[in-house]
């Protein structure tokens, strides 16, 4: 045992902690001194740099001490904490607690403040300290605050934005007057007679030419990534702490697989704090990632069962959690380019308006079927031309539901995710938009795989189209307020963007099958049989038609992906499908409208790149 009279130091602490690994006390006071030019706290570093586990460290440091040491913190004790704000779960190191009779610090604290209650605990024997490792700590947190958490998860937006949130404004009133509105469009723009083709042209301007112009003007338009030489990137020493978040539900399969994609990032270890944010109902994937925690940068945080059962909401639960300054998603088959957080951590520094980044998205089993070629144009076309030009344009960005990265500060304030949004990327880029905050992109792929069935593609998809439709419905339920937030440029180009988007695609679908009616039964059945209708409504599809197609191309061009231009013509069978998905996206709108419809990852047979 140590003496109670002798002072311990900071050198002797960190030799006690490597034991041979530790020359002398000199070799120690450089350890210390790295660690401060890193800027990282000193158990981090030392777990990081050595590959020491939590448990030991924290073990030996206590005996070193001369403290109480536990594994875990007992459960059913009486904690002792009162929170001003949830958020600040992240930082808290210690708490008091009662057991049987005696009151007991828990902690899990830095070097030196565990010398400090060492010092405290040899002047005061009746002052009991117990120190636990750190993720034993929140463990405990979250076990205490479980409830407040579920609970802020589910309504922290509907606090903040009681006029933009889906818990709140997508009634059963408002998403039966989208659909009869959206109804009566088709109906009118499908149907109509020769005497209605001048009145309804405003109309069809609205939902084919100008979302045409719009595309072709994104395809003149050039990137604004604001590169950043790669010598010119920030130091290791000069890194913030980065989070990232990786929600998974079902996903035993693609734990190991992302563990080795987070460990290829070229971003320092003890600056890493990666959450696997896994539901309680999905055993097999909670017990897998266990199975890599013996690596420092990974914690799991368990979401319990509650409804709506989708991703934001799991987020949500997260984000008191989050330690970093930035924070990033990524979905369980995601492979980030390694310098991916070391690139977006250097944009942040140099651009103090931006608060959001999107990385681009691509896919990387893009050959393995026509449907993946045709999601892979469509990806290409969407990450590598439209967000750069919206972004130039200052206009409302929807983010990719991955790799969008956040300052932590900006993504509370704007009161996180929407739990009851199932496409939650799009309404958040909408928010950021309405509260005037700063989105761009960043020159950096994030390789993903594409569903590679028709079934599975028309569940992401309905999912995808009914979330737009979601957003749609909310941000538009105060007109006004909308209005007075986004601006009218803005608001202008919201209505074009999206208000087409889930208009024209069942449109298109709908229109195509009349046409080929029109064709077969020429003159036979009643319907319009006056040429300039057909000139009319051909003129506008093909407008539509041929700028997306131009698109895809162009991005498919730029990634050099020429063996999939040939996918280019079939491009019109592929948006009847994403029309057959916008139907199927407005019943369930009305029966099911918080339904997560799971995106099964890891199928795909073409080998992932390493």
């Amino acid at each position: 045992m140590h003496s109670p009279f002798k002072v311990k130091t900071l050198n002797q602490l960190v030799c006690h902690l490597l034991g041979n690994a530790c020359e002398d006390e000199s070799y120690a006071e450089k350890i210390i001194q790295t660690a401060k030019e890193q800027n990282t706290e000193l158990f981090k570093f030392i777990i990081s740099e050595f590959n020491l586990s939590s448990l030991s460290i924290y073990q030996k440091a206590a005996a070193f001490c001369d403290l109480a040491f536990s594994e875990i913190v007992p459960r059913d004790i009486s904690i002792k904490l009162d929170l001003m704000r949830l958020d600040m779960l992240a930082t808290i190191n210690c708490f008091e607690a009662t057991l049987f009779d005696k009151e007991i610090l828990f902690t899990s604290a830095d070097a030196i403040s565990l010398l400090s209650l060492s010092n405290q605990v040899t002047k005061n024997p009746r002052f009991y300290v117990c120190i636990v490792p750190p993720y034993a700590l929140q463990d405990a947190l979250v076990s205490h605050f479980s409830d407040d958490m579920m609970s802020e998860s589910r309504q922290r937006l509907a606090r903040r934005w009681p006029y933009a949130s889906a818990h709140i404004d997508l009634t059963y009133r408002a998403r039966i007057l989208f659909l009869v509105a959206a109804v009566a469009i088709i109906s009118l723009v499908t149907f109509a007679p020769i005497s209605m083709t001048l009145f309804l042209l405003p109309l069809l301007v609205l939902l084919f030419l100008l979302p045409a112009w719009l595309r072709l003007s994104a395809v003149l338009e050039k990137p604004d990534y604001k590169e950043t030489a790669k010598q010119n990137l920030l130091s290791d020493k000069d890194l913030p702490i980065y989070s990232v978040l990786i929600p998974l539900r079902d996903e035993a399969h693609m734990v190991r697989q992302l563990a080795s994609a987070m460990c290829s990032l070229n971003y320092p270890a003890h600056k890493l704090d990666v959450k696997f944010i896994v539901e309680s109902a999905s055993p097999s994937t909670i017990k897998a990632v266990r199975e890599i925690l013996d690596d420092p940068r990974f914690e799991l945080i368990i979401v319990p069962k509650s409804a709506p059962h989708t991703k934001p909401k799991a987020l949500d639960y997260a984000l008191p959690l989050v330690r970093g300054k930035h924070l990033v998603i990524y979905d369980a088959e995601d492979i980030a380019h390694p310098d991916q957080l070391r690139k977006a951590a250097t944009r942040f520094a140099s651009d103090f308006s931006i608060d959001c980044i999107q990385a681009e998205l691509e896919i990387e089993n893009a050959s393995e079927n026509w449907l993946t070629a045709c999601f892979s144009a469509e990806y290409s076309g969407l990450f590598g031309i439209m967000l750069p030009a919206l972004s130039n344009w200052k206009f409302p960005m929807p983010l990719g539901g991955t790799s969008n990265h956040f300052r932590t500060r900006s993504l509370l304030e704007v009161g996180g995710w929407d739990a009851f949004n199932v496409t939650e990327d799009a309404d958040l880029g909408l928010r950021l938009s309405r509260l005037r905050y700063k989105t761009g992109v960043l020159k950096s792929t994030t390789l993903e795989e594409a569903p590679i069935s028709l079934g599975a593609w028309m569940g992401q998809r309905t999912r995808w189209m009914k979330g737009w439709m979601q957003t749609y419905i909310v941000h538009n339920s105060y007109p006004k307020q909308f209005l007075k937030d986004i601006g009218w440029r803005n608001f202008l180009a919201f209505q074009i963007y999206v208000g087409s988007l889930v208009i024209s695609a069942p449109l298109h679908t709908i229109f195509f099958i009349v046409l080929i009616v029109r064709f077969i039964y020429a003159g036979n059945i009643g319907f319009v049989d006056d040429d300039i209708w057909l000139v009319a409504h051909l003129f506008f599809i093909i407008a539509g038609y041929s700028s997306t197609a131009l698109h895809s191309a162009i991005g498919l061009i730029r990634l050099k992906k020429y063996k999939l231009l040939w996918i280019i013509p079939t491009l019109p069978i592929y948006w009847g499908l994403v029309g057959i998905a916008s139907i199927i996206a407005a019943y369930e709108l009305m029966v099911k409208p918080y339904f997560w419809s799971k995106t099964k990852h890891g199928v795909s047979k073409r080998k992932r790149m390493k």
